[in-house]
């Protein structure tokens, strides 16, 4: 099984993006108010935890259940790029961390790692799409070992810095984050529509057609 680097490449990008360590750890601080370091242990740990067993569930069965209702692959694919491109629109205009801030503040549960931590806020329709839509790109043991893998690395990541998280606002500051979440926006936007183009080209549409 040979490695494609340009592949490898696009789908830390995209994973990294959609499920954003570093959007969500501010909000891992308000979300768990009063805990002890250990205790945020935990939370970060479950939270990653859940989110990966949803994100590999979707990775395996997700293009068999597209297939099981009739959608196919190419309009998933573009369905999938224009909701990458909301998203990247609302990182761009900081509306993703408003509605986000509003789940913060509409819970009260005192464990947030399965709502909202692990769903929505990490695995959400953004990031269950990218997982659906990247081992649709490459069909297979490849594409599939490839995703869980980077996954699993954003997920650990994930937790790593939920666990950094007052430290990491502390040295980036609030508009740190707000400048590494537009720049991660815009990555995402081309991704997207990367994605709409690759969907329509197999329709016949746009570049790479006769």
């Amino acid at each position: 099984m040979t490695l494609d680097t340009a592949y490898m490449i696009t789908a830390l990008v995209t994973m990294f993006v959609v499920i954003d360590p570093i959007g969500i750890a501010p909000l891992f601080i308000a979300l768990t108010p009063g805990m002890t370091r250990a205790q945020r242990r935990r939370v970060a740990w479950r939270a990653v935890l859940v989110a990966g067993f949803v994100l590999t569930l979707f990775a395996f069965l997700g293009e068999a259940v597209l297939g099981f209702i009739g959608i196919s692959m190419p309009a998933f694919r573009v369905a999938g790029g224009i909701l990458l491109f909301l998203t990247a629109l609302d990182m761009l205009f900081e509306r993703r961390t408003k509605r986000r801030e509003d789940r913060t503040d509409e819970t009260s549960v005192d464990d947030p790692s399965v709502f909202p931590l692990a769903i929505p806020l990490m695995a959400g329709p953004g990031s269950i799409a990218s997982v659906i839509l990247l081992t649709g790109e490459r069909p297979g043991a490849e594409g599939l070992v490839t995703v869980l893998g980077i996954t699993a690395l954003t997920l650990v990541v994930m937790a790593l810095l939920l666990q950094a998280s007052s430290y990491l606002e502390h040295v980036i500051g609030k508009t740190g984050i707000d400048v590494i979440t537009r720049l991660l926006g815009m990555l995402l936007a081309a991704l997207s529509v990367q994605f709409v183009l690759d969907g329509l080209s197999a329709f016949g549409f746009g570049p790479g057609t006769g």
